[in-house]
């Protein structure tokens, strides 16, 4: 059925901004976090892959998440724009089940990685003698891979389960991008079965990574608390808080969207949340993790005498 759609069936985005001269301010800062963001992950993953220094599990994880930010934000934003300055809003039915597929898949492979993300902190705060062990190359693979593998498969059921509906009504998204809750509301068809089992696949995809979060880090407190040393609790802290600050981020904004009741929702606040996790987020993650990481400063620095040290010779 998908195959066989016609251009006629494009879908219409209304976008967030319009063309007055407040949107135009707004979205020239939205572009410049955007800029920031691409800027930011690929530099941060540069970095990580260059640096031996940096080869260790809690830098892999973080290569593999600024992937996912580097990913989210190009997977909506360029569209919107081009949108927005072309003066066309519209996005074909395939584009449309693409934007779907990849934004449930990042979004639920990075909420689960966050999750053992903050295992992986656990491990080295409170067992750090077995950290090498516990948190080897293998685990640290299967780790990344699961993430991975729960995000692209919730991804492909829901893009697919979506773009077989019948759409018969006015095909116009209140949204910047195609957004599942917003494309259900133009199907012709019953979607309240759906919208329940997509409902609880949320639940799961945010509540499950959340409570390893929680629990994982009433533990690090626990071993925090119990250390002698005022410089060694001072940097178990440090450490903890750059993941905790993403976190509620990503965590926040999420399930502000996907776990408020229907009534509840607004479009302009949907749309309002969404620039936050799918722009702001992915720029934010960068120099969360960098600019209290000595590590990854000593790297940048690294990087950055080599360059000048080139340019001399």
């Amino acid at each position: 059925m998908w195959l066989n759609q016609s251009s006629t069936d494009d879908f219409i985005l209304l976008g967030i901004f319009s063309h007055c001269q407040t949107d135009l301010v707004l979205f020239s800062a939205v572009m410049v976090v955007f800029t920031a963001a691409l800027c930011g992950n690929v530099l941060l993953i540069l970095l990580i892959y260059t640096d031996s220094r940096l080869h260790t599990p809690m830098y892999f994880f973080l290569s593999q998440l600024s992937l996912m930010d580097l990913m989210l934000v190009c997977t909506n934003v360029p569209k919107m724009a081009a949108n927005f300055l072309s003066g066309r809003k519209s996005i074909s039915f395939v584009g449309c089940g693409i934007q779907i597929g990849l934004f449930v898949s990042l979004v639920g492979s990075e909420g689960l990685l966050l999750g053992l993300m903050a295992y992986d902190r656990y491990v080295a705060i409170s067992h750090p003698l077995h950290y090498p062990v516990l948190m080897n190359q293998k685990v640290c693979l299967q780790i990344v891979g699961s993430s991975w593998a729960f995000g692209v498969v919730d991804g492909l059921v829901q893009m697919v389960v979506v773009m077989t509906f019948p759409y018969c009504h006015l095909r116009e998204v209140d949204h910047f991008f195609c957004e599942m809750l917003s494309l259900l509301k133009l199907a012709c068809a019953d979607t309240s079965l759906f919208e329940k089992v997509g409902f609880a696949c949320c639940i799961v995809m945010l509540l499950f990574p959340f409570s390893i979060i929680v629990a994982s880090y009433a533990r690090i407190l626990g071993t925090v608390l119990r250390m002698v040393s005022v410089q060694s609790r001072r940097r178990a802290l440090a450490t903890c808080s750059s993941h905790l600050t993403a976190v509620s981020f990503f965590y926040g904004a999420a399930m502000f969207i996907y776990l408020r009741p229907r009534r509840y929702r607004t479009p302009s606040q949907d749309k309002k949340v969404s620039i936050f996790y799918t722009v702001l987020t992915p720029m934010l993650n960068p120099l969360i993790y960098s600019l209290r990481n000595r590590d990854v400063l000593g790297a940048l620095q690294k990087g950055l005498d080599h360059c000048r040290i080139g340019s001399q010779h």
